[in-house]
């Protein structure tokens, strides 16, 4: 089995229990996307980059049709700088499923799709990742996500990262204006104590 076969089966595997953590977490696999049209369009974004995206790119590499199909695919022909490439990758796209489960575990029934009032009967959750960053799945996702261009050397890639970092950034604001809503001066503290994104940095 080549490189990109293992890496193929590796995102399927990925995919398939984050699928499951999020049933067993949530309750439920699928959400139907509500709230505002840039809520609405930055949570049909991330399904379809997690749900369609992901899975496609794992079978084209199981298959080894990657390169047929995406053209944008950057050829590299040193064998370090390749294998470099894709253990970097592979360790950013491993950390970023591994980050999302861990976040999804830690939300439970609180969790909700991202930009949506908290429920009535939710909690402010500053436990698990959410102890050291406020938003665990939006940086798993742009890791996801660059983990994923690295993985399969595509130019595509990098415009998904790129529309991904400008999304959630226009997301962050909407959504930590409703939590501060929900929870008043409990998230005011919470806030000053913890970064968006990446932990002691941003």
């Amino acid at each position: 089995m080549n490189d990109d076969r293992v890496l193929g089966l590796i995102i399927l595997v990925l995919l398939a229990v984050l699928v499951v953590v999020k049933q067993v977490a949530t309750g439920r696999i699928l959400d139907r996307p509500e709230g505002s049209p840039l809520v609405q369009l930055v949570n049909v974004y991330n399904l379809v980059f997690l749900l369609v995206v992901n899975p496609l790119a794992g079978v084209l590499l199981l298959t080894g049709r990657l390169a047929a199909v995406d053209p944008s695919r950057v050829a590299i022909h040193e064998p370090w700088l390749r294998t470099t490439v894709q253990v970097v990758g592979l360790a950013v796209y491993v950390v970023g499923f591994a980050v999302m489960a861990w976040a999804l575990i830690t939300l439970g029934r609180s969790y909700r799709l991202g930009g949506l009032a908290p429920g009535r009967d939710d909690r402010l959750v500053t436990s698990g990742p959410y102890a050291v960053i406020r938003h665990p799945m939006y940086s798993a996702a742009l890791r996801i996500s660059f983990g994923l261009t690295c993985l399969t050397q595509s130019l595509i890639g990098i415009v998904i990262f790129g529309a991904y970092l400008v999304l959630i950034h226009l997301l962050i604001p909407i959504e930590e204006k409703q939590l501060q809503n929900a929870y008043g001066e409990s998230y005011s503290a919470y806030r000053r104590g913890t970064r968006r994104l990446i932990p002691f940095v941003y």
